[in-house]
């Protein structure tokens, strides 16, 4: 998990890549594969650390008592590697809220690039903490995030 201090750019009102929330990371050794570049498991890693830090930065010690998220689906399209040493950045916003489900779009590319190396649209689902039956996303979620359900 990442230290949500980390995060860049507007916190709130993140909903497409030119608003999104940012983190930078660096291919390390771990997260080579036998091909020699990041293994797909990781992509998935930096997409679930860079939305559970924006939850938690944003939700303030209530909502996080109250509420916690679990992935429904992951979409991952792959679309360049990345070797070693290389740093990217990882951008994330906020997508359709519908009943229980908050969709959050994850690009993952090289500074400068003109297409992700990884897109991840991921459906989480919000759940009551206490009761861990599902609840609906509803103005209380939408609102600190600055956008609407």
């Amino acid at each position: 998990m990442i230290d949500p201090s980390t995060l860049k750019g507007s916190l709130t009102g993140a909903t497409d890549f030119e608003t999104a929330v940012l983190m930078t990371r660096v291919a390390e050794a771990a997260h080579i594969d036998e091909l020699g570049h990041v293994n797909n498991a990781v992509y998935l890693t930096w997409a679930q650390d860079i939305a559970v830090a924006h939850w938690r930065r944003i939700a303030g010690d209530a909502l996080l008592s109250k509420y916690v998220w679990v992935a429904l689906r992951h979409e991952i399209d792959y679309r360049d590697q990345i070797v070693e040493g290389e740093m990217v950045e990882v951008r994330t916003w906020l997508g359709r809220a519908a009943g229980p489900r908050f969709e959050r779009h994850v690009d993952i590319r090289k500074p400068g690039a003109t297409r992700p190396s990884a897109k991840v649209l991921t459906d989480w689902c919000l759940i009551d903490a206490e009761t861990r039956k599902p609840r609906r996303v509803g103005p209380e979620i939408t609102t600190p995030f600055g956008v609407h359900g």
